[in-house]
């Protein structure tokens, strides 16, 4: 691969409000009809408390050092480009954007290791409208799901530790870990039952990595909507009893799928669940995001080398050593299951 032929990545979000303003059209856009006073105005009340989603800048931090990381080898053999779902930059703004530089093979990665054609569906139609637009000869190639990979394992578990090692000594070793996901309404994961398979895989092989004995994890939901519908279980405010009543003074939070900061950690995690935790007698911690923290870029830059090389487009991106390393175990039919928390 040259540099005047080069591999275009976009990476790809949800989407956030820009500002308080612009959360009665982005929740138009999610819902596809207005949304309830009610609704709208709890979000922004949200947005206040937090000072707004950051989500859109760090995406593009993510993308500036991607980008940097890539052309680690060759200056020039990658471009990357963010492309949001629901806000501005859409994906098809990115893939435009990219073609418009003369890039003819894009790699688009949805920024959730964890992968289902059904739950996200919208990226995969988002993309194939675009793909309409572009220029005749243009490859677009979505990513799986990565939730294995070695690069992404080996960083969520240094975030693990890490957190394990700000806390007091007294509550290093015993401290319960809930790894978070979204919760979706049960109804939707019925039809794509090996997507919590992928959910507890990864809290699985991070747990391992960081030597977290089967009594002291488990996965656990969040961020649950409003709808009348049944949501998937256990929503971590409904543990904190538990563990509580199991003798425990503090929880350590993980978020499994959340790969940075915005309302869903900031908000529904250090605001929410933390008040939820205390009124249930327990201090709550949590990871650190990862935000543009380079060995989650790592793990990026292993997934762009992955896809690149299964299209054929380019060899030289790692050695052949680091692409062992970086290849995660195959993953398995059915997830495992988590540790006897209460």
């Amino acid at each position: 691969m040259t540099s005047d032929a080069p591999v275009g990545v976009v990476l790809m979000s949800f989407g956030s409000a820009a500002t308080i303003d612009d959360v009665p059209a982005y929740l138009e856009r999610i819902r596809g009809a207005p949304a309830p006073a009610e609704v709208v105005e709890e979000m922004q009340r949200r947005y206040r408390v937090i000072g707004g989603s950051p989500l859109t800048r760090i995406t593009g931090e993510q993308a500036e050092a991607l980008e940097a990381r890539l052309n680690g080898r060759e200056e020039g053999a990658y471009r990357v480009a963010v492309g949001m779902r629901n806000a501005p930059p859409f994906i098809a703004d990115a893939l435009e954007a990219l073609a418009g530089q003369g890039v003819r093979r894009i790699v688009c990665l949805i920024l959730s290791p964890q992968y289902s054609p059904i739950i996200m569906g919208g990226y995969l139609t988002a993309v194939d409208a675009a793909k309409a637009s572009l220029p005749d000869g243009c490859e677009v190639r979505v990513a799986g799901s990565w939730h294995t990979l070695p690069a992404f394992i080996d960083a969520l578990a240094r975030r693990i530790e890490q957190a394990l090692e700000q806390l007091p000594s007294e509550d290093r070793d015993r401290v319960p870990v809930l790894m978070t996901a979204h919760s979706m309404p049960k109804a939707v994961v019925d039809r794509e039952p090996g997507y919590i398979g992928m959910l507890e895989e990864t809290a699985r092989l991070a747990a391992e990595r960081c030597g977290l004995a089967d009594d002291r994890w488990r996965l656990a939901y969040q961020s649950a909507g409003h709808q009348p519908v049944e949501w998937l279980k256990p929503d971590i405010k409904d543990l904190f009893p538990g563990l509580r009543d199991a003798g425990h003074d503090r929880v350590l939070i993980v978020p499994v799928q959340f790969l940075s900061d915005h309302l869903e950690v900031l908000y529904d995690i250090d605001v929410a669940a933390a008040e939820q935790a205390v009124e249930a007698g327990l201090s709550l911690s949590r990871i650190e995001t990862f935000n543009a923290w380079p060995p989650f870029i790592d793990a990026l830059a292993a997934v762009v080398a992955r896809e690149v090389e299964a299209a054929g487009w380019a060899a030289n991106l790692f050695s052949p050593r680091e692409k062992i390393e970086m290849r995660g175990p195959p993953p398995t039919a059915k997830g495992q299951s988590t540790g006897p928390l209460p």
